[in-house]
């Protein structure tokens, strides 16, 4: 039974993860009040370097989100290494491209100085996290590796999260703005909460160092 529910969570975990991957298509197709967007001002969306911004925001990051969930697997890592790790950098390459447009955009982020803030900090959160990871398995620390890669897919997971809460709470406080300021921050959050205890659950093995 356990197994069937470990099952059941994993692909519901990845087909979240596809899903709102592919999500960022639809803004290509949209006029400029779908999403986000429509909470913007007519010289915020004429703003070249901002549209930059947020279409490298929402594509690279769609990219890592479509990706990313795959590297949790076992199977993967222990019959496809090579494959792994093609995977790996590009995920990397993407959230770094993807969390640099995200703390630029954040600074005209929708709801005000707390968003901005919240914002702000989970884009630089999740820079650092990936930043780290990639340095600790160039540096053959793998345990390290995947605790620092829980935290950055964690926030990475945030796309998916913002969007079960901010419909959720908009229904509930029946009002938009104050949903999305809470957004701003129980998006991610939570999941680094998460991503902790996940860790800390995780059996104590010592992994070895190996060349990478």
């Amino acid at each position: 039974m356990n197994n069937v529910m470990k099952k059941a969570g994993w692909w519901i975990f990845g087909i979240l993860c596809v899903l709102t991957g592919f999500y960022p298509v639809v803004y290509f197709f949209a006029n400029r009040h779908f999403g986000i967007l429509s909470s913007k001002s007519q010289e915020l969306l004429a703003d070249q370097v901002w549209n930059a911004g947020f279409y490298g925001h929402i594509v690279f990051g769609g990219v890592a989100l479509l990706i990313g969930w795959v590297q949790f697997s076992a199977y993967l890592r222990r019959t496809r290494m090579g494959l792994h790790r093609a995977i790996g950098k590009v995920y990397v390459l993407t959230a770094l491209i993807s969390g640099v447009c995200g703390v630029y955009i954040a600074q005209s982020a929708t709801g005000g100085l707390s968003n901005v803030i919240g914002f702000s900090l989970s884009g630089l959160v999740w820079l650092t996290t990936t930043f780290l990871a990639y340095t600790a398995i160039r540096n053959g620390q793998i345990k390290a590796h995947q605790n620092l890669m829980i935290y950055s897919y964690a926030v990475c997971f945030s796309a998916v999260t913002l969007r079960i809460w901010l419909p959720t709470l908009t229904v509930a406080t029946g009002d938009f703005m104050v949903a999305y300021r809470i957004v701003g921050w129980l998006s991610w959050v939570p999941n680094l909460i998460v991503a902790y205890f996940i860790i800390n659950s995780r059996k104590k093995k010592p992994a070895a160092r190996v060349a990478v």
